[in-house]
């Protein structure tokens, strides 16, 4: 049975048939097809989130006014006290509202594993599951503690073998490729070892996995590898065998041109955060030369403590405003551009072909806004991206709504913020 879209402005009606788009615009209906009036609205693919700390919603508000580093010395203590439950009801909250923001798929960066509980995975794909979204599910790690050079508290990194055998194990029960994605995904260069980063592509590359990590946030991050290694950030990673089209980097803030040029070749990712790389100071991603050189660059909003709105549709402006002003240009990055990396482009960063568009064969992944207010500008792309910040209609994933009139079906958003905010409160008390 299908259920047809109908009346949508842009970009007409759309038939969903076995959790694919089947049709779009103008076809025969038939008496059996189903409807769901999206009389004026606009229709677009589903939000690909290509970054994210869920766990992060305990702590929003922390360290407001510090820079990466300090930020992270400020808050990896309280982390490291966090169980699976609060990191599972810190994921049902940030899905609920990413859902509400128009993403069906998050990639999450999970990289605090305290007493090497990998537990903490099996509830955020849980969380997941109750939200409705894909989760992209970055098995994180930090194996370089304090007392051998590197940024986090030894308490909280843990054995470079164990890592690796709880990714693999935590890919085996986890993984399908389809709701749920295990990626391999050490933290960061200033916080682990140059033999888990190898080890991890080597790893993933037998599994046939993704590979994520934190790259050229800062300065300060390129500092410490010269000073380490006598080699800048990217430098490293082509070392590590951490470029390909398997590779997305989060941040990509400090490419020189050559690296920008060597990232687009290789087809390597790119998730820009740029309400987060503001809130940080960290500077602002070359985003236009990344996309001229042909690399796929997303959008991420990144960790709830360092972009406490938690939500993806206002990074579409962000990401073309900071832009404009980076290159000095009105025509930097259009709105449409905006668009399609919080789509499309999102999705070939993640490595993923059958998400981001409305084409007949993709995804039954779909954002339905109420778009009353926009009648009077005419494109309907600029007339969202650039208009008032706003939560979703409906939200369908695989053609199954997951947030209906503005109400997440599978939680009660009230009722778990408020738990959230009791668990947080216990957190900082412990």
């Amino acid at each position: 049975m299908r259920l047809i879209l109908t009346g949508a402005r842009c970009p007409g009606d759309i038939a969903i048939e076995d959790g694919r788009i089947t049709a779009v615009g103008s076809f025969e209906r038939t008496s059996e097809d189903l409807e769901l009036d999206c009389d004026g609205n606009i229709i677009t693919p589903g939000f690909v989130n290509t970054h994210h700390h869920l766990y992060q919603w305990m702590t929003r508000g922390r360290a407001t006014g510090c820079d990466l580093f300090n930020w992270l010395k400020a808050l990896y203590p309280v982390w490291s006290k966090m169980d699976a439950e609060d990191v599972h009801l810190a994921a049902l909250v940030g899905l609920a509202e990413l859902a509400t923001s128009g993403a069906t798929c998050v990639a999450d960066h999970h990289y605090v594993v305290p007493r090497g509980d990998d537990s903490v995975f099996d509830a955020i794909a849980d969380a997941a599951r109750t939200v409705g979204v894909r989760i992209v599910l970055s098995r994180g790690s930090m194996d370089l503690g304090e007392s051998k050079g590197g940024l986090p508290p030894d308490e909280i990194v843990e054995d470079t073998e164990a890592v690796l055998r709880s990714t693999e194990a935590v890919a085996s029960r986890l993984h399908d490729g389809e709701s749920i994605s295990v990626v391999v995904a050490p933290c960061s260069p200033f916080s682990v070892t140059p033999e888990l980063m190898k080890e991890s592509a080597t790893l993933a590359r037998r599994l046939g996995l993704g590979l994520h990590t934190h790259l050229a946030e800062t300065r300060a991050e390129e500092q410490d590898c010269l000073a380490r290694f006598g080699r800048r950030p990217l430098e490293l990673m082509e070392e590590f065998g951490w470029l390909g089209e398997d590779v997305w980097f989060a941040h990509g803030i400090h490419f020189d041109k050559s690296e920008i040029q060597l990232i687009g070749r290789m087809g390597t990712g790119v998730a820009h955060c740029p309400s987060s790389n503001a809130r940080l100071a960290s500077g602002i991603c070359p985003v236009v030369d990344l996309r001229e050189a042909g690399a796929p660059v997303g959008l991420g909003v990144d960790g709830a403590a360092s972009n406490e709105a938690g939500v993806i549709f206002s990074e579409m402006r962000q990401a073309v405003y900071l832009a404009r002003l980076r290159e000095m240009r009105p025509d930097a990055l259009s709105a449409a551009d905006g668009l399609s990396m919080a789509t499309e482009d999102g999705a070939r960063c993640i490595g993923r072909t059958d998400l981001g568009s409305l084409e007949p064969g993709s995804l039954a992944d779909l954002a339905v806004w109420a778009a009353d207010d926009l009648a009077d500008i005419e494109d309907p792309v600029t007339a969202l991206v650039f208009g008032p910040e706003r939560r979703v209609k409906h939200l369908l994933v695989a053609g199954k709504l997951v947030v209906e009139d503005g109400v997440p079906v599978g939680v009660d958003l009230r009722a778990i913020h408020a738990e959230l905010a009791h668990r947080s409160k216990r957190l900082f008390e412990r």
